[in-house]
């Protein structure tokens, strides 16, 4: 099945072998469960450099532009301004020249809709490939590094936009044909992908938030979980309070996947201290940013660490439910 490694084998076998890491004292925050970006205090002390890596591996239209998205919004939410990027671009053997200048089109408009810099890469034709593969590395600084595993008891979870934005897209473009679903409502969710930068809100959110995180494979559900793990707490999430959007539910249901449960990029999970939490949505209201309080932040109280929805009580990593739906499809070609 593809998608992410376990947690358990990133313990296993990654997160204890990291070179020099465990001498490096300008290390703020390395390879943990849950973090999507690392902290590196600048040596002279000016600030801290946050940088997250990421692949585009499944996407076939607008990979560029998901690539810099996907790169820019692990630093947005570690409380950062995203101003530089690197990218690797892998072709298959034979591509026309206009994949490359489409990517490459892509990455530069999105950069500079988010406004960082592409300061360097490598790009190849690889036989193997089928369809283009990107590896970007974003980088950004910040005064005050915002962790995934920052949530404490009390605090209010706060989820902006809804569930599942990426992955209505991706239902759309990729199954519309056969879900039965109209050509409007498949029109608009296809547009979503317009809207996967959590840039613009992570940049209100930072100023209140104690944790932040990006939902992406496994969807907000796993978002939650993976902000209940880093932080060490229970999140207690009630479904009905998080926003899902009309084009996801039908696609969803059309489907018979989770809304919570598809990739969820797009939406930014956070925790923020309960006193703050009426100016953070009243902010983000002010910036057309929609915003919702969808659960709180409890103690173990001697458990671990869960995500309870709706009552279920939810520990281990959850699996994405459009894999399924692509295995299928591949299994039918």
């Amino acid at each position: 099945m593809p998608g992410k490694v376990s947690p358990d084998d990133l313990l296993a076998h990654v997160f204890e072998r990291t070179g020099a890491a465990e001498t490096d004292e300008t290390i703020v925050q390395g390879p943990a469960d849950g973090e999507d970006a690392a902290a590196i205090d600048w040596p002279d002390g000016e600030g801290t450099l946050v940088v997250s890596s990421d692949p585009i591996s499944l996407a076939a239209a607008e990979v560029g532009t998901l690539g810099v998205y996907v790169a820019t919004n692990d630093v947005a939410v570690s409380g950062a301004d995203p101003r530089w990027l690197t990218a690797v671009v892998l072709l298959p053997n034979g591509a026309d020249e206009r994949v490359l200048e489409e990517i490459s089109h892509d990455l530069d408009a999105a950069a500079r809709e988010v406004g960082a810099s592409i300061v360097g890469g490598h790009s190849e034709y690889v036989d193997q490939l089928e369809r283009p593969l990107l590896s970007l590395t974003a980088m950004g600084t910040t005064e005050r590094f915002v962790p995934t595993g920052g949530a404490e008891p009390g605090d209010a979870v706060v989820l902006t936009k809804a569930a599942g934005i990426e992955g209505t897209a991706i239902l759309a473009a990729d199954f519309g044909d056969e879900l039965g679903v109209g050509s409007e409502t498949r029109e608009r969710a296809e547009g979503f992908l317009g809207e996967i930068s959590v840039v613009p809100e992570a940049r209100i959110v930072r100023e209140y938030a104690t944790a932040m995180h990006d939902p992406t494979e496994g969807g907000v559900a796993a978002g939650l979980l993976e902000v209940a793990r880093a932080s060490n707490v229970r999140l207690e999430v009630k479904r009905d309070a998080v926003p899902i959007r009309e084009e996801t539910a039908a696609l969803c249901e059309a489907a018979g996947v989770d809304p919570l449960r598809i990739f969820g990029s797009g939406a930014l999970v956070a925790t923020v201290p309960a006193d703050a939490l009426d100016d953070c949505l009243e902010d983000l209201a002010d910036a057309g940013v929609e915003a919702a309080e969808i659960g709180t932040v409890q103690g173990l109280e001697g458990g671990e660490p869960e995500l309870v929805l709706d009552g279920e009580s939810i520990t281990e990593p959850i699996e994405d439910d459009l894999y399924p739906l692509w295995e299928a499809a591949d299994a039918d070609d």
